[in-house]
């Protein structure tokens, strides 16, 4: 393996999103990567899995998820204080040419990564125990088990991995299931064997084994911020109902962002949009208003709002214009929103046709207060849409569905365009938009793509990454075979809000779109003024969609 191993800590992630992040990477991945994440209570198993023997309990009353795998082993216990690592790998031939990989080996790769993280933080004993998978402990006198082992193996790629035990709650993993189907050893974690390291110090020691093991030594790593608490979300997030924004300069500089560009200092010429509307916008905005209707376009200031409407595509805002969440770089406004109008889907299909657009794009606020987190009436404004006119073009720019089936609805309307933005690299999520979650955003962009949709995603720099960090997101993105990106520069609204950092120079932008596209993303629209609806028109024609299984 000659390419740099490159490593994701994403911090805790429910399985099922983990599990579409990673089936996505397998199908669409040629590259070699590790995530690593905790997971909430989680009891996954296997094909082969004995749960009338090694199931104690009902996974719902003891707040675990239960989820089926295909991998090998029986039933695993996944929960906070786990490291869990995945490994999605290229493998060679076992014996050169086209042939199948050497899953025994790999396995054994697997179990070597851990028993060298285990011994270099002093638990010498580390070893593999014949018959038992895993990794155990004193296998000649008193075995216990200390990470379990499960993979996959299919077209030389891999997926699911291991999982080690740094300050697990044993009583609840061993009271629960039997671990693993194995009745006879008990497992222990490296607290209990007295221990102490903490979850990121064994991170950094598992990630340079691994960099070992699969990169040479050469790793690119990214991480998300470590710590999220209740007072990293907005009110309503936390299910408080409205409240203050929250506020996130003390983040930002705990991230390492602490050069800013004040709010009246001249900008770049280069950022300095000339906007001129003509009687046809102008028209346009009569039409909208008449039918109670928002557009992104307006509300946001768009500098390419004449552009867009003039080539017959604009962004309409719906479920209301008041935001669950609230994001260090949004205007949006976060008092208590109202309930969705009902006429809303009928009134964007008049709007649409009578701006004679001929590409609409569908955006929204983030509806945590409702049920289904809005996706219903985003389904319904694309079918009203489809009623009037079948040939419109159709783009979603949509909220995280806090993860949920509820995104489901969505994709059962089958967009032209799937659209959910990251905004930005790992490390400043917590920073820029503290109620969601970047291994989240992967997920979402996941399911759409193996829903079979042309999927899209949207980036804005200029609030302190660097650009090895947009690099590696545009990789990310990528991987999971997002087919159109948007990069554009980020523009302060307020003094509220979070700062510029840095102006990214049109060159740097014009690395962006060679480097994404040299990775395989079928069309980066990137500029400082690109915006997510920018170009959606020529973006959806000019992407080559990435199909499953092609990379």
């Amino acid at each position: 393996m000659n390419s740099p191993l490159h490593v994701r800590w994403l911090g805790t992630v429910r399985y099922a999103e983990a599990l579409a992040l990673q089936e996505s990477i397998f199908r669409n991945g040629t590259d070699n990567r590790l995530l690593l994440l905790e997971h909430p209570h989680v009891f996954t198993y296997g094909p082969s899995a004995e749960l009338e023997k090694n199931l104690r309990c009902n996974p719902a009353d003891v707040g675990a998820d239960f989820v089926s795998v295909k991998r090998g082993g029986d039933i695993t216990y996944h929960g906070p204080g786990q490291l869990v690592g995945y490994p999605l790998l290229t493998l060679p031939a076992k014996h050169g040419g086209d042939g199948p990989a050497d899953s025994t080996a790999y396995v054994r790769q697997v179990e070597q990564v851990v028993i060298d993280s285990l011994r270099e933080v002093g638990l010498h004993t580390a070893d593999r125990f014949d018959g038992y998978p895993g990794v155990w402990l004193d296998i000649h006198t008193n075995p216990r088990k200390i990470c379990a082992i499960g993979v996959r193996v299919g077209r030389n790629r891999t997926m699911h991995g291991f999982a080690v035990n740094v300050h697990t709650d044993l009583e609840y993993m061993s009271t629960n299931i039997v671990p693993c189907g194995i009745a006879e050893y008990p497992v222990t974690s490296i607290a209990a064997e007295g221990i102490e390291i903490s979850m990121p110090d064994f991170v950094n020691v598992v990630a340079k084994h691994a960099a070992l093991a699969w990169g040479n030594g050469v790793m690119e790593r990214q991480d998300v911020a470590w710590k999220q608490t209740p007072e990293d979300l907005s009110a309503f997030s936390r299910g408080e109902g409205p409240g203050q924004p929250v506020r996130m300069l003390g983040r930002l500089a705990r991230a390492g962002v602490t050069e800013a560009i004040e709010l009246s200092e001249r900008k770049p010429d280069w950022i300095r949009p000339h906007v001129k509307h003509g009687e046809e916008v102008l028209t346009l905005k009569k039409t909208l208003r008449e039918l109670s209707l928002v557009t992104v376009c307006e509300e946001a200031g768009c500098p390419n709002l004449s552009e867009c409407w003039s080539d017959g595509t604009a962004t309409f805002m719906v479920l209301g214009e008041r935001c669950t969440r609230a994001c260090g770089f949004c205007l949006v406004d976060t008092q208590k929103p109202l309930l969705p109008d009902v006429d809303e889907p009928a009134h964007v299909a008049n709007a649409v046709k009578k701006m004679g657009l001929q590409f609409a794009v569908l955006t929204m606020v983030a509806r945590d207060d409702l049920a289904d987190d809005g996706m219903q009436h985003i389904a319904d404004c694309v079918r009203a849409i489809r009623e009037l006119d079948p040939a419109i073009k159709i783009e979603t720019l949509i909220s995280d569905a806090r993860g949920s089936e509820s995104l489901n609805l969505i994709l059962d309307a089958r967009p032209d365009v799937l659209n959910h933005n990251t905004e930005t690299v790992p490390r400043l999520q917590r920073a820029v938009r503290p109620s969601a979650g970047y291994a989240r955003s992967l997920s979402v962009l996941a399911r759409a793509k193996a829903a079979g949709l042309t999927v899209k995603s949207g980036l804005i720099v200029g609030m302190g990454e660097t650009d090895e960090e947009v690099l590696g997101v545009l990789r990310d993105l990528a991987a999971v075979g997002v087919d159109i990106v948007t990069i554009g520069q980020y523009l302060r609204p307020t003094t509220n809000h979070l700062p510029v950092a840095r102006w990214v120079e049109p060159e740097i932008f014009d690395m962006y779109k060679r480097e994404g596209e040299a990775f395989g993303i079928g069309h980066v629209e990137s500029s400082p003024l690109t915006r997510s609806s920018y170009h959606a028109k020529e973006s959806e024609a000019r992407a080559v969609p990435v199909t499953i299984g092609t990379r």
